[in-house]
């Protein structure tokens, strides 16, 4: 018989929830501090974003308009499990994922000891689910902080139960031994080409070629790899196709306000991958565009077309 997908009671409090739910392992990078149901699909879930933040909030002004991104993951990931019993080792993937954001409310007022963010997340649900076999789940989000739209984002992923999950990888399914295989990071883009300060934070190498760098992987880094994993994480593609982004509109700082990833195939560690980016288009007045592609023996892991506001 099929296992339905019922929701459990919520857990509230101000405190972030156990870190595991979120898929972190450092508590410092704990965005999420309650959800309740609203009914059987949608749930309203609050994050707290830190006043400072080491990679998200690099600057004094702004929060990365990838945080809500990196917000909605830990809400999927916490729902999944606490609200649709998904077992926590069940392996999370990314299908799609677009993503729409109001830069005007990433600012960060020093006065402030951060800033209140609640998702409404809509689930469509499966109508059946086997026993032991993959749950695929789709989720439409709207992100608000005080009490103005900050953004909202449409997402499919894939939960694998382990067994399957391990044949699908064969001999990358592992994550201590996949991370231990890639290479030390390579030279960085100059930072602040990049819209980065740190060259710690830059994800993109540079080729010789216009419009293509190699992707960076520093698996030492606290908050893209805060344990081990199996593959690149999404998260990194997304900063990769933002820097690219900000890296051919020159010195103008650039806001992703747009993006929609397709995830096509896993991106390994122990490979290179390849970014490269189309001309910078300009819409119209302020806004830029570029479709940036990755790459990995020969075939593509993911294609985003992203948006940002100058």
């Amino acid at each position: 018989m099929p296992a339905p997908l019922a929701a459990v009671p919520a857990v509230p409090g101000s405190a972030p929830v156990p870190g595991r739910l979120v898929r972190k392992h450092l508590d410092d990078e704990v965005l999420i501090t309650d959800w309740r149901p609203v009914s059987g699909t949608t749930h309203r879930v609050t994050a707290h974003w830190p006043q400072r933040h080491d990679f998200y909030a690099s600057h004094v002004d702004r929060y990365s308009p990838l945080l809500l991104i990196e917000t909605i993951r830990q809400a999927l990931a916490l729902l999944s499990n606490a609200a649709y019993e998904v077992p926590l080792e069940y392996r999370l993937g990314w299908d799609y994922c677009s993503c729409t954001i109001t830069p005007a409310m990433l600012g960060i007022r020093p006065e402030d000891s951060g800033a209140a963010v609640e998702l409404t997340i809509t689930h469509t649900l499966p109508t059946t689910r086997r026993r032991s076999g993959p749950v695929r789940l789709e989720a439409e989000i709207s992100a608000v902080r005080e009490g103005e739209l900050l953004g909202t984002a449409h997402l499919r992923y894939t939960c694998h139960p382990p067994a399957l999950y391990d044949r699908l990888r064969g001999r990358h399914a592992d994550a201590k031994t996949a991370t231990s295989l890639a290479p030390p990071p390579g030279t960085p883009v100059p930072p602040g080409q990049v819209g980065r300060t740190a060259e710690r934070d830059v994800v993109l190498c540079p080729t010789g070629q216009p419009r293509r760098w190699q992707l960076r992987v520093d698996t030492g880094h606290s908050v893209l790899f805060d344990h081990a994993h199996d593959h690149l994480p999404g998260m990194v593609l997304l900063e990769a196709a933002s820097q690219a982004v900000q890296y051919l509109a020159g010195p103008e700082r650039t806001n992703p306000v747009t993006l929609r990833t397709h995830f096509t195939r896993y991106t390994e560690l122990d490979a290179p991958c390849w970014i490269e980016a189309t001309p910078l288009e300009r819409p119209e007045p302020g806004l830029v565009s570029s479709d940036i592609t990755g790459t990995q023996n020969g075939q593509v892991t993911f294609t985003t077309h992203m948006v940002a506001r100058l």
